[in-house]
């Protein structure tokens, strides 16, 4: 793939999913010790299975869509482990022993690891501007975690969460990018007629597999019992319509017009808006590192997409 210049479009198109991937992280936040979290992923997967089905039956309707789908068996069960099992399940045990915070900070290692795969898997190699708008995110991203002091970054402590985290970012690479490059059969003329909502239903569907597997799994050997009150339904409810269907629809049509290795910059502004939601809710305003951070982060993203 040849990636576009930004236009305004792209660009919010990719804005919008750092902002639910925020809210979802403080969402699975508030849900531990209330739902495990394995089990968290699969619910949220079925509501949005629920949306997705009257929207994209057509690609699963008929014989002959069904026999479309599993001649390519293979590369769906890829996108469906990467973008929807592993990934989530991944982000929501790694909020049972860390923060928001740490989680969506952890996601700044994004561009890094969608260049690591793109060059080792994809023959994409990294370009100078490339490696210098990593640096500039990355910057105001330790600036957010640091609170506008650098010095204090050194005292901050890493706990098993973080490290299943970056596990979770290597998976959301690969699953990036097996969109922007698909195998032959999902590609070109070979490429069935899904509209979007028929390619998430289908991804999901595949995703739900992995899912639903770990869940029975978690279940086996952590039992653990699940305390449901309203507000913990309407928190699963939201975080299949926003940070599951809307942000999904957004990642995956900024990553087709931009490509995988200059979307990957946008994730990086998932800690700051993390950190502003939470201030958001602690009554505390913005500091003015904030505003620093996200001009260095926007920086980044425009350093890494010119031409």
């Amino acid at each position: 793939m040849t990636a576009q210049s930004l236009n305004v479009r792209t660009a919010l198109l990719l804005t919008l999913p750092p902002l639910l991937w925020a809210s979802n992280a403080v969402a699975g936040r508030m849900l531990v010790g209330i739902v495990p979290p394995v089990m968290i992923n699969a619910a949220r997967w079925i509501l949005a299975l629920m949306v997705l089905l009257p929207l994209g039956w057509q690609a699963i309707g008929t014989p002959a869509a069904r026999a479309q789908v599993l001649a390519r068996w293979k590369p769906l069960a890829l996108l469906g482990l990467t973008g929807v099992g592993a990934y989530n399940a991944l982000q929501y045990v790694a909020l049972t022993t860390s923060t928001p915070l740490n989680v969506t900070l952890i996601t700044a290692s994004s561009p890094v690891c969608m260049m690591i795969v793109g060059a080792l898997f994809y023959g994409q190699r990294p370009t100078g501007r490339g490696l210098l708008g990593a640096a500039l995110s990355l910057l105001g991203v330790a600036l957010v975690l640091a609170r506008g002091e650098l010095a204090s970054l050194a005292g901050i402590q890493f706990v098993p969460g973080d490290l299943l985290m970056l596990l979770a970012m290597l998976s959301w690479a690969f699953y990036s990018w097996m969109l922007a490059k698909p195998p032959a059969s999902m590609a070109g003329d070979q490429r069935p007629a899904w509209d979007w909502w028929g390619f998430m239903l289908i991804q999901t569907l595949f995703g739900l597999g992995w899912a639903g597997g770990a869940a029975l799994l978690e279940a086996a050997l952590v039992p653990t019992q699940v305390h449901w009150s309203l507000a913990t339904a309407l928190t699963l409810v939201y975080i299949a319509l926003g940070p599951s269907i809307l942000a999904y629809l957004c990642w995956g049509r900024g990553v087709a017009a931009v490509g995988p290795s200059t979307a990957g910059f946008f994730i990086n502004l998932t800690p700051l808006f993390a950190a502003l939601l939470q201030a958001l809710l602690l009554g505390v305003p913005p500091q003015p590192y904030h505003a620093l951070a996200f001009a260095l982060i926007v920086a980044g993203i425009v350093v890494s997409s010119r031409r």
